[in-house]
Parts: structure tokens; sequence; C-alpha cells
């Protein structure tokens, strides 16, 4: 698919995708990875504007059925916007869109909820999923509101075990089996993997295969 090798090669460009198959990059999980993702760096008009473009492509791919978009504070609030804009701009889909704040205001129309109510079938839109802490907590301001989790769309889904050596799946996957619903990526690891394989890198398509052996689940 077009928009996923198209979303590889802007994160390349920008630095948001790095591999570094001999340093490598520590993870909070305590891995040594060999490649790095930084969101942070979609951090110029054209580059949240080819963002929004890829979750909006990624979107309409999987044929989601959902009723408005939700962006978890704080990284999910420029994500959810740009998204939104590109289904109305690009594939005639004008709809609504919310995020939270980390604190309730005080004054004003007070509340934590910026943007549309919340109603119907809710779509949240995040860039990777490490432990699913912001995911959690939106699924619970969602069903507070007396609306329904649609689904959750990445940018990244690095496809790793998590920390339960007992339980072998992923972290999408685990949000997956606890919500019962569809978690949706952009890209995922293996579409990492066949980019490198493609490009014909071979020194990084070798640290990612032996990385994906390790800690992978497919």
């Amino acid at each position: 698919m077009s928009y996923k090798s198209d979303f590889i090669a802007l994160c390349i460009e920008l630095d948001v995708l790095r591999f570094d198959p001999v340093r490598r990059f520590q993870l909070k999980s305590g891995r040594s990875s060999p490649y790095f993702f930084n969101a942070g760096l979609f951090n110029t008009g054209r580059a949240v504007a080819a963002l929004g473009r890829a979750y909006a492509a990624a979107i309409v791919d999987a044929n989601l059925p959902f009723d408005m978009l939700f962006g978890p504070a704080y990284k999910g609030i420029p994500l959810v916007t740009v998204t939104a804009a590109a289904l109305a701009e690009l594939h005639g889909r004008n709809l609504p869109f919310a995020f939270n704040r980390k604190e309730a205001k005080a004054h004003g129309e007070g509340g934590n909820i910026v943007g549309s109510t919340l109603k119907g079938r809710v779509l949240i839109i995040d860039d990777v999923i490490t432990a699913g802490t912001a995911i959690r907590e939106s699924a619970e301001l969602i069903k507070a509101c007396g609306a329904g989790l649609a689904g959750v769309v990445l940018a990244l889904d690095r496809q790793e075990r998590g920390q339960d050596a007992s339980r072998p799946r992923s972290a999408v996957q685990e949000l997956e089996a606890e919500f019962h619903v569809p978690c949706v990526s952009i890209v995922t690891l293996d579409d990492l993997i066949d980019h490198l394989g493609r490009a014909g890198r071979a020194t990084d398509l070798a640290a990612m295969r032996e990385y994906r052996d390790q800690f992978g689940v497919r």
C-alpha cells in the first residue's frame, strides 16, 4: 500500500524513524533496540499534514465503523486534529473530534473534554502504545460520557511482547483482548522490515530481523 511506504520514507527523511544496529537505542522497557520512533519530530506544517493523510488513509483502508475521533492529551491532540482535517478534505468525511485536558477546567465551560461531545462510537488516535495507560484512561472517559469505544489507530505497532513472559502478547494485542475492539496502525514492525529489504539495507535488515525474533509477536 503506497501510504505505508510513503509514511516510512517520510519518517526516515525527518529522523522520526532512525536505525542504528551498532549503538542501538535504550527503550523504557529496558530493551536495546536497533530502531527508534519519535513522533515529536513531526513538527512542521508539511510534516503534520502528511501525518494526517497517513492516519486518514489507514482508517479508510481498515473500513472501521465509527462516529467521531478522540485524541488523548497531550500527544493525541495534534494527531486527532490533523486526522480529522485529512478525513474531511481527502475522503469526504466531515467528522466531529475531541480531546481531553490533563486537569479539569474550573472556569468558563469547565470540564476536561475539549471539542465535540463524546457520543456514539469513538475512535482513539495515538502514536504508539507502550503500556497502554493513555488508551485505558481514554476508554474510561469515553465510557463515563455514555459513548462507546470503536477502536484505536496508531502510527506504529512495534509488535513486541509485553513484560509478562507467561502471556506472550503485544501491548496492542492486550488492548484488543481487553476492550474487544480493533487496533489499527499506519505501519508495523513487519512493514519496516519489508521496507528495509526492498531498500537493500542489509545491515539494518539483519538487526531488525534479529530483534523481531527475540522480542516480536507475529
